[in-house]
């Protein structure tokens, strides 16, 4: 099993939500977030003031897969989020050890 992060520009989720649906997956966490990479941030003009904004908003992406669904997940986000411009973001893949449905007490790819 994999737990897929993704960090991507907001007004891309529902992109990305409808990718990862067409190929089945069936739930996902979505929480705001806010960074920056590249970006560095960037100046920002207020009432005639101008003042540095560090931290970038982003929408951060969380899902557990099992192994056979990795190569059509990370493919299905790099083509919704992506417009080959800085800011984009980044996809990490980590392991998942153990996945329990608390409702049921369901463990392993059976769970997610």
């Amino acid at each position: 099993m994999k737990l897929v992060t993704a960090i991507i520009k907001p007004f891309k989720l529902e992109d990305v939500r409808e990718a990862l649906s067409n190929i089945g997956v069936k739930g996902m966490t979505v929480t705001e977030v806010k960074g920056f990479g590249r970006q560095k941030g960037h100046t920002e003009l207020y009432r005639g003031a101008e003042y540095v904004v560090d931290f970038i908003p982003k929408t951060k992406i969380e899902i557990g897969i099992d192994d056979d669904q990795l190569d059509s997940v990370l493919e299905a986000i790099s083509e919704a989020a992506g417009s080959g411009k800085i800011g984009d973001g980044k996809i990490f893949v980590t392991t998942l050890e153990r996945a329990i449905r608390i409702r049921t007490n369901e463990t392993g790819p059976v769970a997610l």
